[in-house]
């Protein structure tokens, strides 16, 4: 449950790290976003972690577990607020996938907390 955990979540970060980071400027427009190279160097960051929970769910420790939590959870906080803040301003799918993505984030980090091995040996 604990690999599951982290490769759902990489598969949530890789692609939307890819996608900023390869953002069409006709895409970004639509988005919003400006200036465009910050959207790169987020997607960037993004990409990386994804690559990092790859990695991590394939040797699973403490800390490896401590930050997927720590990841998942400051990225809730992070979508969750504007999505609840700006609910007149912002098209009802793009504030319901923001927060379909923070409750699958939040399940992600408590599953991964709750499969973490004991820190006792088998003898």
């Amino acid at each position: 449950m604990l690999r599951a955990a982290f490769w759902l979540t990489a598969l949530v970060f890789l692609p939307v790290g890819l996608f900023l980071y390869f953002l069409p400027p006709t895409a970004a427009t639509v988005l919003g976003v400006s200036p465009l190279w910050l959207a790169r160097v987020a997607g960037g960051l993004i990409a990386a972690w994804g690559a990092f929970l790859l990695v991590g769910g394939a040797r699973s420790d403490g800390t490896a577990v401590f930050a997927l939590a720590a990841g998942n959870l400051l990225t809730v906080a992070a979508l969750v607020p504007p999505a609840l803040r700006l609910a007149d301003t912002l098209p009802a799918p793009v504030r319901l996938g923001m927060l379909a993505l923070a409750g699958l984030l939040t399940l992600l980090a408590v599953a991964g907390l709750l499969a973490l091995p004991s820190g006792r040996s088998r003898i």
